[in-house]
């Protein structure tokens, strides 16, 4: 029962779980990017409990994270997040070029909110991939860039504030919503941990941030 489904497998458990009014429900909000079966997020985590489990401690299955990745419906993304999440203590550096094909593949924010947290616990134990990280952050991919700028979050005292400062740097004076929403929120978590630095930062970079950026960073200031 523990054992990590296959892509098959995966679909035997996650077909009859489908709601076809639901799913328009989903996909509609997101901007119907995106096919869905209409599982919400709690089902689908339930349903996939007991192979969470088993993530933990067997090795990751990335043949099976790209199916899921391949598959049209959003679901199976979710599932390989999950599975991914799961095993996140497992992923090294090595993992890196696998975790940079799903930045870069179905991308937008549902997907990327999960690949920085994912990323980011990479980088705190492995921190030799700084530099990649630090490449990203001028890709012409945005969403390497968001990665890159986010993939720190809640890291509180721990926080590389070289790091950041580089990166977010990096991405000033953009018009992309989605590079300067989180820039803000960079900043924002990083202020409940060290206000004054982040205070000084926004002063001294006021002139080439976007309001977007300010007010988000500005909010526990």
């Amino acid at each position: 029962m523990n054992t990590i489904p296959d892509y098959p497998g995966l679909t035997r458990l996650l077909t009859p779980l489908a709601d076809p009014v639901r799913a328009v429900q989903m996909q509609a909000y997101m901007k119907n990017r995106f096919p869905f079966l209409g599982i919400p997020k709690p089902q689908l985590k339930a349903a996939l409990k007991p192979h969470l489990k088993a993530a933990v401690r067997e090795p990751i299955d990335w043949q099976t994270i790209d199916a899921c990745w391949q598959a049209d419906a959003r679901e199976y993304q979710y599932a390989a997040l999950e599975l991914l999440r799961a095993a996140q203590k497992q992923l090294t550096a090595d993992d890196l070029p696998c975790l940079h094909c799903l930045i870069t593949t179905k991308s937008w924010w549902d997907t990327i909110d999960v690949l920085d947290r994912i990323v980011g616990d990479i980088a705190l134990r492995h921190p030799e991939i700084h530099p990649t990280i630090l490449q990203w952050s001028t890709d012409e991919n945005i969403w390497l860039r968001r990665i890159a700028i986010d993939h720190q979050l809640l890291r509180k005292e721990k926080t590389n504030t070289t790091l950041l400062a580089q990166i977010l740097d990096n991405n000033l004076g953009q018009s992309e919503f989605f590079i300067n929403k989180a820039i803000g929120w960079a900043l924002r978590d990083y202020s409940k941990t060290n206000t004054e630095w982040v205070r000084e930062y926004i002063e001294s970079r006021r002139e080439k941030m976007a309001a977007l950026s300010i007010r988000e960073a500005s909010k526990y200031l």
